[in-house]
């Protein structure tokens, strides 16, 4: 097994310590290992103690386990593995990685039926991906790949000895008889008439089961222990039935095979797995689980004693992990394949372009405990936002191109730009994009004021609308200052189809001439004759609700009909074409040993994160798939007005005891803005675009003594120097809910303004004299009244709104914008202000 890589970090005074690939926190399975093995985990998150399920660790089978930890991870090979597998396939490797162990791959084929060599093949890909980077060689686990079917042998000894000793016996009921005497979750249950069998029939019946005397459903093989109990599992279990069907892996050596809860323990047992760590809907099955192991030990067929420990599963909104409904959305054609980018499958995650570093991110961030949960699909996506943002490159894509002719541009040459493949890697190398008299631009980055959109919009442009107009500059991101002089229109609708403009030579590469104002707006272009058309998929989540099927009744309604766009007259800059060719070659001759086509991934500039597609062929057909956008918008102005209401917060009565009459209003009020000073700022251990503060936010103990300052976590990094941080006095919102970012929990937001590129970024300044922890006030607004912490569903979403009419005003002032009402940020002191930027949005 690779040797772990392990690092440690330092932020202010705390330290992190992490192993590549793993950033856990301590949870109650960790706990019980520590308690059991007396071995320190290598990796995992130091956090504060707290007593989660800490009762659990009392019950341990044995007070120590000498020898390595082995771990494993068994599925069925029935199905596609999907986005709940990878909590199991993550946390069982990371384990055997945190102490020193080994994880076996195990395929728990016991049920010949729904069981298939594509299966296996898919579900071996798919571990060998999502825990790709992680080890040396391809595959993952240790040692081979073990089947439950090569021990069919063996389980099966294990289940005359149980007859020997009188714990089984053959029951020759029917399936509806069985039911009948097997009782209900209230009722016991009551003996079977066979149950008293003699040793020596249930002997002789099984070894002809065995031979294939028998037709299905004439016998079957159960254990002896007490169909009184109050758990159902120990009313005399299953251990083997008779299928006479093929096995994908030992052909028709069987017609009797063994039940998965009979198996699972021995095949545990035979590999000295120590921790047989599994899902919450097993908890109930545990006491079988033991009962088998010590049934057997005293046989002296095993001699190993696993121990199961159960943590809870994953659940996700706006999707289904249901494997029968999963196998309806592919058959009912509701989806292309099981590898659709829309599935919640790994392979269609994978074709997504999600990479797998950021599954095993959502998988350390969502936690192992054993309270039920329904994760948003939200972090999800700021994992994989968060991974692609470090690694992918930049490039121009044009998904609505718009013709631009440069009316001045003279030479028939091509102006060559060199540009960064990512703004904050050198190590990625330049790109080269050409320029020339011809254009495209997007759409949406001019509005016709004289056309069909201006006058809708009453001949005015959007509020905060900075790109291209009639008659007016923006600037092409890299090269030139254009201006808009003319708009060649379609005869029939009137839509804009050229724009004729001319240059400024002297403004190229991002400098503004002295005496010229500096042109805010800045758009992506690519020219036209070296552009390179291409298909994109934009996806978006495939359920409308978070519970599919929960109000309706039929999860198939809930699908979201607007979960693919596809966009065929995309244009694209060249080097996106380069690099998809050399994919494609690297592809073909497989030199890049497991390589996708997905691992190929782009942010276009301003539209989102992007992965090529399987069906691309070359040059000629080029397909894209959105992987994520480039901020979460899910949700936006969907909510019916009734719903939009109750999220402000209560209605007229509360809107009445709060004094407001309008629901944004409002909103604004609940968030505690505070004035506060950054004492401290370093680099955050795990991401480059994000540093790690130390804020005096003026929080009080209960005895009224200044309290520890917070911790804030912002993405500053490489935007404002570091140096220029510290000792700042700016604001914060104190009072949401907090948010781990990358590991390191921040407890309060800073804000700040932006030029709407990110290119600059300010925080905004508060007068020197104020004291920390005052609450800001806006004016011509009532004192604001903030919530305790604003972590419900309806809290987050009025901070959503309140968030979206912050604004810096043309004196730099900061603002809350109302409708046509603008309210000035006011301390104590005097208003909150920027320190240059003006028109700008506040974050």
């Amino acid at each position: 097994m690779a040797s772990n890589r392990l690092a440690v970090a330092l932020v202010g005074t705390a330290y992190l310590s992490f192993v590549s690939g793993f950033a856990y926190a301590p949870n109650f399975i960790t706990k019980i290992i520590v308690e059991e093995t007396g071995k320190s985990p290598v990796g995992l998150l130091e956090v504060e103690e707290s007593n989660t399920e800490e009762a659990t660790i009392s019950d341990a089978v044995e007070p120590v386990v000498k020898g390595p930890v082995f771990t494993r991870f068994p599925p069925e090979p029935n199905g596609y593995l999907h986005l709940g597998h990878a909590k199991a396939v993550s946390f069982n490797f990371a384990v055997a990685r945190m102490f020193g162990g080994e994880c076996h791959m195990r395929l728990d084929d016991t049920n010949p039926s729904k069981e298939e060599e594509e299966y296996v093949e898919s579900i071996l890909e798919d571990v060998r991906w999502i825990q790709s980077g992680l080890y040396e060689g391809e595959d993952p686990w240790s040692g081979p790949v073990r089947t439950t079917s090569e021990n069919f042998g063996f389980i099966y000894d294990c289940a005359v000895a149980l007859i020997k000793q009188g714990d089984a016996y053959v029951d020759s009921l029917s399936a509806e008889e069985m039911r009948e005497y097997r009782g209900t979750l209230t009722e016991p249950g009551k003996d079977s008439p066979y149950r008293s069998r003699s040793v020596e029939e249930s002997l002789d019946l099984f070894e002809r089961m065995k031979a294939g005397e028998f037709p299905e459903g004439t016998h079957i093989l159960r254990a002896k222990i007490d169909m009184a109990s109050p758990n159902i599992n120990m009313r005399d279990p299953a251990l083997f039935r008779i299928k006479h069907e093929s096995h994908q892996n030992t052909g028709d050596e069987w017609c009797l095979y063994p039940m998965y809860d009979f198996s699972h323990p021995i095949t545990d047992a035979i590999e000295d797995i120590t921790h047989s760590l599994c899902t919450l809907e097993f908890e109930d099955h545990r006491p079988f689980y033991d009962w088998t192991i010590e049934k057997l030990r005293s046989a002296e067929l095993l001699t190993a004693r696993p121990r199961q420990i159960e943590f809870s599963r994953l659940n996700i909104k706006n999707t289904v992990l249901s494997k029968r409904k999963l196998i309806q959305l592919v058959e009912g054609g509701h989806v292309n394949g099981w590898d659709d980018p829309r599935m919640p499958t790994l392979s269609g995650m994978r074709r997504r372009g999600v990479p797998p570093a950021a599954l095993r991110k959502f998988c350390e961030r969502v936690g192992i405990s054993k309270a039920d949960s329904n994760i948003d699909f939200q972090v999800m996506e700021d994992c994989t936002r968060e991974e692609l943002d470090e690694s992918c490159a930049r490039a121009f894509c044009i998904l609505n191109p718009l013709k631009v002719t440069i009316t001045n541009w003279e030479s028939e040459e091509l102006e060559e730009f060199k540009v960064p493949r990512h703004p904050k890697k050198d190590e990625m190398g330049d790109r080269t994009i050409p320029f020339g008299k011809e254009l495209f631009i997007e759409r949406s980055d001019f509005f016709d004021l004289d056309g069909p959109e201006g006058e809708a919009n009453g001949g005015r442009a959007p509020k905060g609308f900075k790109r291209l107009l009639p008659g007016k500059n923006v600037r092409l991101k890299f090269a030139y200052v254009i201006t808009c002089d003319e708009i060649v229109r379609d005869p029939e609708t009137q839509q804009p189809i050229e724009l004729r403009c001319t240059y400024m030579p002297e403004t190229r590469a991002g400098v503004t001439p002295e005496g010229m104002t500096r042109v805010k707006g800045i758009v992506q272009w690519v020219e036209a004759s070296k552009g390179i058309k291409c298909e994109i998929n934009q996806y978006d989540r495939l359920f409308l609700t978070e519970e599919p099927g929960k109000e309706s009744g039929d999860y198939l309604k809930d699908i979201n009909p607007k979960s693919l766009e596809v966009l065929k007259n995309v244009v694209v800059e060249p080097s996106v074409c380069a690099d998809a060719v050399e994919t494609l070659s690297s592809i073909e001759s497989k030199n890049g040993g497991n390589a996708y086509h997905s691992q190929l991934s782009f942010q276009f500039e301003r539209s989102g994160y992007f992965a090529l597609d399987k069906t691309t062929t070359g040059p000629d057909h080029l397909v894209f798939n959105r992987v994520v956008t480039l901020r979460d918008t899910w949700g936006m102005d969907t909510k019916p007005k009734a719903q939009a209401q109750r999220n402000r917060g209560g209605g007229k009565k509360q809107q009445a005891k709060k004094g407001g009459g309008g629901g944004v209003v409002e909103d604004i009020r609940r968030v505690a803005l505070r004035a506060a000073t950054i004492l401290e700022a370093g680099p955050h251990p795990e991401a480059d675009s994000l540093l790690v503060c130390k804020v005096d936010c003026g929080d009080k103990t209960e005895s009224g003594d200044p309290d520890e300052p917070r911790t804030v976590v912002a993405g500053l990094a490489g935007k404002i120097p570091i140096e220029d941080l510290v000792g700042k006095k700016i604001i914060c919102a104190t009072n949401l809910k907090p948010a781990k970012m990358r590991g390191i929990e921040s407890t309060a937001m800073l804000l700040a303004a932006s030029d709407g590129d990110d290119e600059k970024v300010e925080l905004l300044s508060v007068p020197e004299d104020v004291p920390n922890g005052e609450i800001v006030s806006f004016e011509g607004k009532e004192a604001s009244e903030p919530d305790a912490m604003m972590k419900s569903k309806g809290a987050l979403k009025a901070w959503e709104r309140a968030k979206a009419g912050l604004k810096a005003n043309a004196s730099g002032e900061a603002t809350f914008q109302d409708g046509e009402n603008v309210h000035r940020m006011m301390t104590s002191a005097g208003p909150v202000k920027t320190p240059s930027l003006v028109d700008a949005d506040i974050r």
